[in-house]
């Protein structure tokens, strides 16, 4: 059943993206491009997640410490997470975007990730700068840095 669940939130996520790019610009589509990440992370995909992203694209991952460059490097390193079936997720919380043309958009905000430990759902706030850019007619990412979030002092 979860898996049914997973396969539909991905399909549901893609439907929408296919159907926003009737009248979407550069920066919906970008945008759009992370939605897809953020899904397929949520769908515990991993392959669809290495799909988000050019084969040539950098990664510099949340607590990494490597840079992963390429395809392989970074199927590696979401395989190192061992994303698939975990019940990780991802939220994206806020963004911004800066339109460098029409084929490259710069997009900055916080996420959250919440990743099981040991069954238990451990919430790790994180922030991000993707640059997306645009090969053709398809968006993916190029370029991701994220890191650990520090959380306001109340």
């Amino acid at each position: 059943m979860t898996r049914i669940l997973a396969v539909a939130f991905v399909a549901s996520a893609l439907t929408f993206s296919l159907f926003r790019a009737a009248w979407a610009g550069p920066v919906e589509d970008a945008n759009a491009a992370i939605d897809r990440f953020s899904a397929a992370y949520t769908a515990n995909d991993p392959d669809a997640v290495v799909n988000s992203y050019w084969p040539d694209a950098i990664l510099l991952g949340t607590n990494s410490p490597i840079i992963s460059q390429g395809a392989a490097a970074i199927e590696k390193y979401f395989a190192d997470l061992h994303l698939k079936g975990s019940g990780n997720k991802n939220a994206i919380e806020e963004r911004h975007s800066i339109m460098i043309d029409d084929s490259a958009v710069l997009v900055t905000g916080f996420y959250e990730f919440t990743r099981m430990k040991d069954g238990t759902p451990t919430p790790s706030p994180s922030r991000f700068t993707m640059l997306v850019t645009k090969r053709g007619t398809e968006w993916r990412i190029a370029h991701h840095h994220s890191s650990p979030r520090a959380l306001p002092k109340p």
